[in-house]
């Protein structure tokens, strides 16, 4: 469902899965911080809200998105998460860095979620601009941080 259709923040929390005693590593990118940060507390919050304590999350920040993969493979090599959530946000600008960016971070983090049996979150915001990335970080369509803990929480208990 596209995101113009869905808040990224409304769920139904009687479906979701009860996070108690689940550990999370959440890793998010500096660049477009503004963005990253939103969506990293957005995160957090719903984690919280929905039984993850304070003290069973881990933040961890890279420089920008492209650097997500390592700092996911890092926290699911370390086997101390239930899941991991990778945050960041790229803007589409005037080059071809905006394809080569998300291309590769998309491809990253897939292959971590074929190589470990610990559920990496895709949470990365690709746009075209700043206004829609503010839109999904909080603004009018929702929080993206909030969905990328709701399908943490789902995962954990689905496979975990």
């Amino acid at each position: 469902m596209a995101t113009e259709m869905h808040n990224l923040s409304q769920y139904d929390p009687t479906k979701i899965a009860s996070g108690e005693g689940r550990k999370v590593g959440i890793v998010y990118a500096e660049w477009n911080s503004d963005i990253t940060y939103a969506l990293r507390d957005g995160a957090i919050k719903t984690l919280q809200e929905n039984g993850v304590k304070a003290d069973d999350i881990t933040i961890a920040s890279v420089p920008g998105s492209f650097e997500l993969i390592f700092g996911a493979s890092q926290m699911v090599k370390s086997g101390k998460y239930d899941a991991v959530i990778a945050i960041g946000c790229v803007i589409r600008g005037d080059t071809p860095h905006f394809d080569y960016i998300c291309e590769g971070v998309t491809a990253g983090l897939s292959q971590l979620n074929v190589t470990y049996d610990i559920p990496v979150i895709f949470g990365l915001i690709t746009t075209n601009t700043l206004l829609q990335a503010q839109e999904r970080s909080g603004g009018r369509l929702g929080n993206k941080g909030d969905e990328c803990a709701v399908t943490a929480l789902q995962m954990m208990a689905q496979f975990k």
